[in-house]
């Protein structure tokens, strides 16, 4: 990549993943054994470092991780990942507890650890080593997320966010100095006070209404995701695949989506790279083993049957 192309800096988790196979969900009372366990580098943020490193983009992480755990380091520098940034502290890592059932289906608890360890000065000496015209790319699983937002667009910057795990405050946050907003269905419907289980152009509309300069990306998983922009959509249907694990699916669609649109990839060519290395994400067991490479994603998009991309206007 160019060295004129602009960064993206990723202010993201670092989570260390214990990933149990069950034959399902644990049930309330219920002591389940699990038939496997994997300890894997995890996190919102790392998933999303990793992703975009992988589909050939230019990402700088701001993290923080216990000493004690630097062998999470490794796959993200394997990546191509800039880990200078990334803070070795004495607290506790974030980790997450993960089951992973017969049907692919996850349920994860989380502890934020290290992730919530931020303060003011730190946020702001990250933010004013930011090259201009570069992409902030956050997620919500560090500590102030708002506080990250309106530093990097009050000096500029590009603004990416993923909201998830949505929480509470998220709605009140000043989301219109957003360039980018990714939203699954749930998130999206809670940001616009309507019940999940209405139609995607609903769901649309109303963050037209909402945010009317800011883009966004609806991920809607097997009915595929969707762009909008200033009246735009692009609405692209998903591959039909055998899911085994969904952990980090998203996160590998929004790495590629930003790879893209680092390299100056039409939003069509973007939803398609994201899209089909979405699919392969979910053919393979964990988080970070599971996101593809470029020349994987790239085989796909030109192997696998080509997606049907719908245009319309509000």
């Amino acid at each position: 990549m160019a060295n004129d192309t602009p960064r993206i800096y990723n202010y993201g988790s670092i989570n260390i993943d214990h990933v149990y196979r069950v034959p399902h969900l644990v049930r309330p009372g219920e002591t389940l054994s699990s038939t496997s366990l994997h300890r894997v580098l995890g996190g919102k943020g790392a998933n999303q470092s990793l992703a975009l490193a992988r589909a050939g983009g230019c990402v700088v992480h701001w993290g923080r991780l216990n000493e004690g755990d630097r062998w999470a380091l490794a796959p993200l520098s394997r990546a191509g990942v800039d880990v200078a940034d990334i803070e070795l502290t004495d607290d506790a890592s974030g980790h997450a507890l993960i089951q992973v059932d017969d049907a692919a289906e996850n349920a994860i608890i989380l502890y934020p650890g290290a992730n919530h360890g931020f303060d003011d000065g730190r946020l702001g000496s990250l933010v004013d080593s930011a090259a201009p015209g570069s992409w902030i790319l956050l997620q919500n699983e560090c500590n102030d997320a708002g506080k990250m937002l309106r530093l990097a667009a009050g000096k500029g910057l590009s603004v990416a966010f993923n909201p998830a795990p949505l929480s509470v405050e998220i709605a009140d946050l000043p989301l219109d100095l957003c360039q980018l907003l990714f939203l699954n269905r749930g998130e999206a419907a809670a940001l616009v006070g309507q019940e999940e289980s209405v139609d995607s152009d609903t769901l649309l509309e109303a963050l037209a209404t909402r945010l009317p300069e800011v883009e966004v990306v609806l991920t809607l998983g097997g009915q595929g995701a969707c762009h909008q922009h200033r009246g735009e959509r692009v609405m692209l249907a998903a591959h039909k695949v055998e899911a085994i694990d969904t952990t980090a699916a998203g996160d590998t669609f929004i790495g590629y989506f930003m790879a893209a649109r680092q390299r100056g990839d039409d939003v069509e060519q973007a939803l398609r790279l994201a899209t089909t290395a979405s699919a392969l994400c979910v053919q393979k067991a964990g988080a970070e083993p599971s996101i593809p490479d470029a020349d994987a994603a790239e085989k796909a998009v030109a192997t696998l049957p080509a997606l049907p991309v719908e245009r319309s206007t509000l």
